[in-house]
């Protein structure tokens, strides 16, 4: 991300010195690096604006998701999961600890909890690691896992629903279906390819030192934070599940969704969020947890995280309000964006479909300047693609880099295909989906 900034801002200043040459005084209006600086203050300020306006939301969003966790919604769907993991994972012996944590990390996933999802997937790579023949090479459990952790089913992105809800969303939720279309397509592909690919990347021992590799520090956090209670629940999930026909029967309702949402998303989509407190809450409530304080205490949670993004939503969207103010946007995007426009992916959606598997940061501003831009807004078609975008691909590089990381893992075979097949399939998916639902 350090070159990606630089980069940008950089470029930004090139193309405005550029232009301030070949500016005329008499011609009125402000010079090139006048316009830039113009630019530059203002996205870092609104950068700003939009986090103090995201703290309501993801409050409340993380307020619920606090409840659900609780309540124990996370270890019922990883013991929904787990008959169909065993399937997948056939190297993975079905007590193993391993098992326990892959079902952990995708329940997590799938429920928009990615700070919890984070910790579950170091420990599956590390319990998946003591079954590696050949150290420092990933195994075929190991790929098959990255590929499906970065395309994840994502039945709750609370996160995108609390940024358009404070972009001033009319339908924050309308990404639902799209995103739930979106994720199972590419889903599906990652197993697809990570199963075709493995045997034409032989799994022989990595060559070369195999000194520990640096250590990533949200990586090293998750691991010392949330240690013994990953452990405990991991340990959990890997020895008791739902039976097969329960698993079945939800990933068969799961798949009833997707023409339902393409069907009647835009009449559904208003009565989600409501639906959405009154079902979790309802659910604690069942459940025994004091829903209030809990809730509360979730709430916090959603305060930080809010104001822990400023830095970050500063940073980038002064560099893009730069890269943007310069001209140097207009001069990379329009040429491509005439080529991508005739397959649905509008310009100003291009650098979002490029960033995403390359920096979660990065591609979060570029969301919050697209959807905050009143010439496009979070309900135009734009607005909804490019929520879908965040909702339903990953930061394909950084969760490679602290999962096999975190084991070091030197020699990733076919990981990085399987996991860019998903996100290509996931842009794809996300065209087509907004397409059908929004133009």
């Amino acid at each position: 991300m350090n070159g990606i900034f630089f980069a940008i801002v950089i470029v930004a200043f090139a193309v405005a010195g550029l232009r301030q040459f070949d500016w005329d005084p008499r011609s009125g209006g402000s010079s090139p690096m006048e316009v830039l600086s113009i630019g530059m203050i203002d996205a870092a300020s609104g950068a700003v604006t939009l986090a103090l306006g995201l703290v309501g939301a993801m409050a409340l969003f993380l307020g619920l998701m606090k409840v659900a966790e609780a309540g124990g919604l996370l270890t019922v769907i990883a013991k929904t999961l787990r008959p169909l993991m065993i399937r997948l994972f056939p190297d993975v012996p079905e007590d193993h600890p391993a098992m326990g944590a892959i079902v952990m990390n995708l329940s997590a996933n799938a429920l928009g909890l990615g700070n919890a999802a984070t910790p579950f997937g170091i420990r599956a790579m590390e319990e998946l690691d003591k079954l590696n023949p050949n150290p420092g090479t990933a195994t075929n459990a190991m790929a098959l896992f990255l590929a499906i952790n970065t395309s994840s089913v994502t039945l709750l992105p609370t996160g995108v629903i609390a940024l358009r809800a404070a972009a001033g969303s009319e339908d924050p939720a309308g990404i639902l279906p799209t995103t739930l279309f979106a994720t199972i397509c590419s889903t599906t592909v990652a197993i697809v390819v990570a199963k075709l690919c493995q045997n034409l990347w032989p799994a022989s021992a990595a060559s070369g030192d195999t000194a520990e590799l640096p250590k990533d520090d949200v990586k090293t956090a998750a691991q010392g934070d949330y240690s013994d209670e990953v452990r405990a629940m991991a340990e959990d999930a890997g020895h008791s599940a739902y039976p097969f026909w329960v698993s079945a029967l939800a990933l068969s309702t799961i798949l009833c969704l997707v023409p339902l949402t393409i069907l009647f998303g835009q009449s559904i989509s208003p009565w989600i969020i409501p639906g959405l407190m009154v079902a979790l809450l309802g659910f604690g409530v069942l459940r025994g947890v004091p829903v209030y304080e809990v809730f509360v205490e979730g709430a916090k949670d959603g305060f930080q995280v809010a104001l822990r993004i400023i830095p970050y939503l500063v940073a980038i969207l002064a560099a893009i309000g730069m890269f943007r103010a310069s001209g140097a946007m207009e001069l990379m995007i329009e040429p491509l964006g005439q080529v991508t426009r005739l397959f649905g992916l509008p310009p100003e959606a291009l650098p979002m479909a490029l960033l995403r598997p390359l920096s979660g940061s990065g591609a979060y501003g570029i969301l919050a300047s697209i959807i905050e831009n009143p010439a496009i807004g979070p309900d135009s078609y734009t607005g909804y693609l490019v929520s879908t975008f965040q909702g339903s691909t990953e930061t394909t590089f950084y969760v490679l880099a602290v999962y096999f990381g975190a084991v070091q893992i030197r020699r990733i075979r076919h990981a990085l295909v399987a996991a860019l097949a998903a996100d290509a399939t996931g842009v794809a998916a996300a065209i087509v989906i907004c397409t059908l639902l929004y133009t």
